[in-house]
């Protein structure tokens, strides 16, 4: 279902200069035989980030996903890019979440930041939903403008296309206007957030349950923290964090 989607993302990451690095066969392809589930992730070097790595889980009509975050240099302080997309086919049911993440919450960051997806949000009410999220405090490494979705197939076949093009164009757009102004947090300051932002991910992210339930507790765990959120790893929190 989101594999048109997918093609979409690896083609402008390929159109910005994005060059493939080989994964270990261990992350790149992973099948639960028993489930009849495949699980595939890329990993990009993208010029202006630090790193990029995409995820696509096929599980038929049981689970669909596509995931991927984008992690700008530690020299630029501009959000995060996070794409979280999945499909219970069995209860024909979308959850969407697409956001520029926000290292800090802060007025004036936002007002630097995120004057474009709001534009954007007000284009797309229909995957704006006004429920809350369950796993995760919107108030950290969230924007107050994150599209966020519990919808059906009258989302998936109507705005979510259209959407996700404007969201990926909206933040390549981002990216090359703040790329050339200088960053307001600090390189040390924002290398930290930036962990701590895999360390909060990694503690909260329900995504870690259904791969443990398709591809086992062994391989999730190492996937989880070697390939999702590779600095959670890190013995303990930055200080002032």
């Amino acid at each position: 279902m989101f594999d048109p989607l997918l093609q979409e993302l690896h083609e402008s990451i390929k159109l910005k200069g994005g060059k493939p690095i080989t994964l270990p066969s261990y992350f790149r392809e992973h099948s639960s035989v028993r489930l009849s589930a495949c699980i595939r992730s890329w990993l990009w070097e993208v010029p202006g980030f630090r790193r990029w790595r995409v995820t696509r889980l096929d599980a038929g009509n049981n689970l669909q996903v596509l995931n991927s975050v984008a992690y700008p240099e530690y020299s630029n302080d501009h959000p995060l890019m996070g794409i979280d997309l999945l499909w219970f086919g069995v209860r024909s049911k979308l959850v969407a979440v697409l956001d520029f993440q926000p290292l800090i919450q802060d007025e004036a960051y936002f007002q630097r930041h995120f004057q474009g997806l709001k534009s954007l949000r007000n284009s797309f009410p229909e995957l704006c939903n006004s429920e809350a999220m369950r796993s995760f405090d919107p108030h950290q490494y969230f924007s107050p403008w994150l599209f966020f979705c519990r919808g059906g197939l009258e989302e998936v076949n109507g705005p979510l296309p259209l959407a996700f093009k404007a969201f990926l164009q909206g933040y390549w757009d981002l990216h090359e206007i703040e790329s050339q102004k200088p960053s307001k947090i600090s390189f040390e300051e924002v290398r930290q957030l930036q962990t701590h932002y895999d360390i909060y991910s990694s503690e909260r992210d329900p995504a870690h349950g259904l791969f443990t339930s398709y591809f086992g507790k062994r391989w999730s765990d190492r996937f989880l923290k070697e390939f999702l959120f590779p600095a959670s790893s890190a013995e303990e929190l930055p200080p002032n964090i």
